[in-house]
């Protein structure tokens, strides 16, 4: 019987008044990742999937700075959360 892979998820904060760069807040899978996914559900945060940037930032350390390698990606994902909320 196969299972599939438990799901993954990171969670990034970025806030230009008191972080240099964003940070991995939060980062789990399976049960946990269920409840970081309800949890920004709840709180209206916006949600990307990219499977293959949610490998990397799982290899950090919560409130860790993102490593320079990983900005560009990052970058993508928070250009499109702030696009996001300048609709709502």
């Amino acid at each position: 019987m196969n299972h599939p892979p438990p799901k993954k998820v990171a969670a990034l904060r970025y806030d230009p008044t008191r972080d240099q760069t964003p940070k991995v807040v939060a980062k789990g899978r399976g049960k946990v990742a269920e409840r970081i996914l309800a949890l920004a559900r709840e709180n209206n945060i916006p949600m990307v999937t990219d499977h293959n940037l949610v490998h990397l930032l799982e290899s950090l350390d919560i409130n860790t700075d993102i490593p320079a390698e990983l900005y560009q990606a990052v970058a993508e994902v928070l250009v499109f959360v702030y696009r996001m909320n300048q609709q709502r």
